[in-house]
């Protein structure tokens, strides 16, 4: 039987899962925590979702138009709006939040390229914008329902040694931003990822191991005002960095050596921050640094196929 032989360029697999498709199903899993947060917080929540939505497509749209490009709702401004409201306290003022989503879609996504040539989070470089521009406002915090001004669990823990109940945070009844306080519902948006084979089980993986065994080293070894292991990987925007901002693709190294030592990495900065710098998280900034690595994690040699001989290897390393 005759058989047509095509020669193209590369890539010659295709995947029938698009952006628009992958962008649907973090949507999907960022649902339950995002309903959460409308029970805990009200209008609040629904105000900021709102206008970092908004400007998130705005921003988009008028980068683009000034470039003279062609603007494809592929559904990652969407993605980027919501993570990004979802790093806020809920009493921030929605001038601020527009601020800072405007400042990540520009400087980092489309100032790079646009989707896909972006080395940061969009959302957490915005998020990183507020802190040095509203630091007041973005460490200003209100407990669930009732609104009142008080310290979220690792602000208690690292400013005055107050652990809360393991039982609060899991459920997400305590102050903190707006979408990472229910852990529960974070790690089954998480587990719908991995389900799905959204993102590399690597990423999660190594990150909260690292943050287990480093919290652990000091909790058993220096005492327990350094936080037990539970605490640190349940408080905070540890979920949502494990499963939502470090996996983002576009910003992690291609080699699956070099996405193992980037999870491992966050988690060792993330603690590093957390016992020793005046802030008490260390999610943002961590992913951050971990994004700027990216491209040197890229060089990490792929490990040697069966059968490789010396002259080919040097080939493939140069």
């Amino acid at each position: 039987m005759k058989r047509e032989f095509k020669i193209s360029l590369s890539p010659h697999d295709f995947s029938a899962t698009d952006v628009p498709a992958v962008m649907r199903n973090v949507v999907i899993a960022l649902a339950p925590a995002m309903a959460y947060s409308f029970y805990l917080w009200g209008k609040r929540a629904a105000f900021l979702y709102s206008v970092c939505v908004f400007f998130a497509y705005a921003s988009e749209y008028a980068f683009i138009k000034i470039r003279k490009k062609t603007f494809v709702n592929d559904g990652s401004a969407l993605v980027s709006g919501l993570l990004f409201a979802m790093t806020l306290p809920p009493s921030l003022p929605l001038s601020y939040a527009a601020y800072g989503i405007i400042f990540g879609m520009v400087f980092g996504k489309h100032f790079y390229g646009g989707l896909g040539q972006n080395i940061f989070n969009p959302a957490l470089l915005g998020r990183a914008f507020l802190m040095a521009a509203f630091p007041a406002a973005m460490t200003s915090w209100i407990s669930p329902l009732d609104a009142l001004t008080t310290a979220t669990p690792l602000s208690a823990w690292k400013f005055s040694g107050e652990i809360w109940e393991t039982g609060k945070i899991l459920m997400g009844n305590c102050p903190g931003s707006v979408g990472e306080t229910s852990a529960v519902l974070l790690l089954l948006g998480g587990a719908y990822l991995l389900i799905r084979k959204i993102i590399d089980y690597r990423v999660p993986l190594f990150y909260l191991a690292a943050v287990g065994f480093i919290s652990s080293l000091f909790y058993f070894f220096a005492g327990e005002s350094y936080g037990s292991p539970v605490f640190h990987l349940f408080s905070g925007g540890l979920m949502l960095g494990a499963f939502f901002m470090a996996t983002d693709p576009v910003t992690l190294p291609a080699n699956f050596r070099g996405r193992v030592i980037f999870g491992a990495g966050c988690g060792f900065f993330t603690m590093l921050l957390r016992y020793f710098s005046g802030f008490p998280e260390g999610v943002m900034f961590s992913v951050l640094i971990m994004n700027a690595l990216a491209p040197l994690l890229e060089k990490i040699p792929a490990k040697e196929s069966f059968g490789e001989n010396n002259s080919v290897k040097r080939e493939r390393n140069r």
